[in-house]
């Protein structure tokens, strides 16, 4: 049935197919997905990937700091209690080691683009050990032109911080932000008022950093009103990049969802009219749809990567990043080379171990087939550029099932998604998956 614009919103009409939103599916921040991982792929694998990182070549590093001082319920993220200040500094001391360790091994070839700090909440460590890891960050690798981005805890950030970062030439945050609504806040265990948020964002805007926020939908006690109440006053405040996530509840596997009351979690009718809702009011407001769930304003450059044909997608979701490697740096950090996916140890003591015994810490990981990186380009550009090449491949059979509702259009070997069919794009693309099971249960709900 068609979800019916709200007075003031232009009607952008999607279609509601229940049925095809049932089964789970992957994000595709990868192909294959972490779901493929194995114990087969480590240490000596990555070795040979850096060693075969040629001159000049471009890369991106992601840093990954596992710590948060508040554990939010719903996090899905691997992050621990940044509790104990030797727990800490031991894991800089450990990222450091791991940061020459690779850059040796690169001896001097590649060229850095953009630094990503993520996690957790990077803003969880002492800002002096923040600016020791981007030191060493600079001083070994040829980084000193690369764009730096870090993901915050509006919560722990303060004047100190945004100065400091203004100073080392960050040029781009993200704030962890999720509803505005206090009853909702409560729900999740994050309070942090408005207020909190339009003072970061002054103080931001005063240092001359864009700003990104993640906000979700489908969270405990959440109803449509208050999603609206929220995207009011993000318009109001402005980031240029905005995700807009559904929450994906699954206990058995993140037991700190387990304080969450699933009673209390909207429908799946409701979370599709919340998606739609929220599509409708951003767009609306003047935002470039990226995708189905992510938007910026026209003149941020992943607008721009989306209108030019040049928007990737990769473990951080879409990006404008084209660098053909991106390198993990920390705990379950995880690196992508051509034919190689592969993550660092999960928890951060086994992680401290490896670098402790002058290994580098790569556990896990899968090899990539040309069989894969075909497929992998075809859901990439279906998810960021709703068409793709099909050539040489063959989708499973429920594709057929997609063309037959209008969702997807078949020109040759060429495939294109329509309009309606931009809440279901992960499940088109999943047919395209030669490892997706049917009774695939770890992923989440495309809406």
């Amino acid at each position: 049935m068609p979800i019916a614009p709200r007075p003031g919103i232009t009607a952008i009409m999607w279609t509601y197919h229940p049925d095809l939103l049932t089964a789970p599916v992957p994000r595709y921040t990868s192909y294959p997905t972490a779901a493929q991982f194995s114990d087969d792929v480590g240490a000596a694998d990555m070795a040979a990937a850096l060693d075969g990182v040629k001159q000049g070549a471009g890369l991106s590093l992601y840093v990954h700091i596992p710590y948060c001082h508040d554990i939010c319920w719903y996090c899905g993220c691997n992050t621990g209690a940044a509790t104990r200040a030797h727990r800490l500094s031991a894991y800089v001391e450990a990222l450091e080691q791991e940061i020459a360790m690779v850059a040796e091994r690169l001896g001097g070839r590649g060229r850095v683009g953009r630094i990503a700090f993520g996690g957790g909440s990077p803003n969880s460590l002492p800002l002096i050990d923040f600016i020791r890891i981007l030191n060493q960050l600079l001083r070994c690798f040829d980084a000193g032109e690369a764009a730096i981005s870090v993901e915050l805890d509006p919560r722990r950030l303060d004047r100190q911080w945004i100065g400091a970062m203004a100073s080392v030439g960050v040029t781009r945050v993200n704030l962890g932000v999720q509803t505005f609504a206090p009853h909702v806040q409560a729900h999740i265990g994050r309070i942090q008022p408005v207020e909190m948020v339009e003072t970061a964002m002054e103080a931001l805007d005063r240092a001359g950093i864009r700003t990104g926020f993640d906000l979700m939908y489908g969270l405990p006690g959440q109803s449509i009103e208050d999603l609206e109440e929220t995207i009011r006053t993000t318009i109001r405040l402005a980031p240029a990049r905005i995700a807009l996530f559904g929450y994906a509840h699954m206990p058995r596997l993140l037991p700190r969802q387990r304080r969450i009351d699933a009673s209390a979690l909207p429908d799946v009718d409701t979370r599709f009219a919340m998606a739609a809702t929220g599509y409708r009011m951003l767009v609306e407001a003047g935002y470039q749809a990226i995708g189905f769930d992510h938007f910026a304003l026209p003149r941020d450059a992943m607008a721009l990567a989306a209108r030019t044909g040049r928007l990737h997608r990769n473990f951080q979701g879409f990006t404008e990043d084209d660098a053909p490697v991106l390198i993990g740096l920390g705990a379950s950090a995880i690196s992508a080379f051509p034919d190689l996916l592969i993550q660092n140890e999960k928890q951060a003591g086994p992680y401290r171990d490896r670098l402790a015994r002058g290994e580098l810490p790569a556990a896990r990981g899968v090899r990539r087939t040309a069989d894969d990186r075909t497929r992998g380009r075809i859901i990439e550009d279906l998810l960021c550029h709703g068409r793709a090449d099909m050539a040489g491949i063959d989708p499973a059979p429920q594709l057929a099932g997609y063309e037959a509702m209008g969702l997807a259009v078949r020109d040759g070997s060429l495939l294109r998604l329509t309009p309606d069919a931009l809440p279901y794009a992960r499940s088109i693309a999943a047919c395209f998956d030669a490892y997706l099971l049917p009774s695939e249960s770890r992923f989440s709900h495309a809406v």
